[in-house]
């Protein structure tokens, strides 16, 4: 079932899918990652689901094998600055862009997809799409992105929490959990954290003292 959807365009005639996700959209610190990932034909990595269902050891093990099968893969980044000046969701279209852009192959040629899966979103490109609410759950190639883009971003939270170890960035990975938000409320927000997430949570953005 989860080839499904891809079956269907495979036989239509399409041949490179790029299926794209998102990571960190609710998050109170960190970058939104997208990856963007064009599976071969006819392949289904076994184990390959919505990476919120997946354990850590998991997502880690299946990231490796996705990477090694994958045609090819993109990673589309964009900063907390971003997220505030142009909103979560113009941030997350743009870096789901920027993953497609991003695609390589092993040898790092560029590889210009003839279709887009998309988890939810519909983006501003020539390139036909289609847009799959909950895609992650229902679509292979979506999974795979929501995966190497899980782990990519939690690489990222593990290496500000040694920067930044009083808000336990490694464990919470920029959530909303009431530790992170007791430590905002003790230390202040960080230069990682988005401003217009944390309105609700301090009294003031003229309270805001970065460290």
């Amino acid at each position: 079932m989860m080839l499904k959807i891809e079956q269907e365009l495979w036989n239509k005639g399409y041949e490179y899918l790029a299926c794209i996700d998102e990571v960190g959209r609710g998050c109170l610190a960190g970058s939104v990652v997208t990856c963007a990932v064009i599976m071969p034909k006819d392949v289904l990595i076994e184990g390959v689901n919505d990476s919120k269902k997946l354990t850590h050891k998991k997502r880690e093990q299946l990231f490796d094998v996705i990477m090694e099968k994958a045609v090819a893969v993109g990673i589309g980044e964009m900063s907390c600055e971003k997220v505030d000046e142009i909103n979560i969701k113009n941030a997350t279209k743009l870096a789901m862009l920027q993953a497609v852009e991003n695609l390589r192959d092993k040898e790092g040629n560029k590889v210009v997809p003839d279709y887009l899966l998309i988890d939810a979103e519909k983006l501003d490109t020539y390139i036909p799409q289609l847009n799959i609410v909950k895609g992650d759950a229902k679509c292979h190639g979506i999974a795979a992105a929501s995966i190497i883009a899980k782990v990519t971003r939690d690489r990222q939270m593990d290496e500000a929490d040694k920067i930044y170890p009083e808000y336990n960035l490694a464990k919470n990975k920029g959530y909303g959990t009431k530790e992170h938000i007791d430590a905002l409320l003790e230390y202040g927000p960080t230069e990682i954290h988005r401003k217009t997430f944390l309105k609700k949570i301090m009294n003031t953005q003229e309270q805001m003292s970065f460290i």
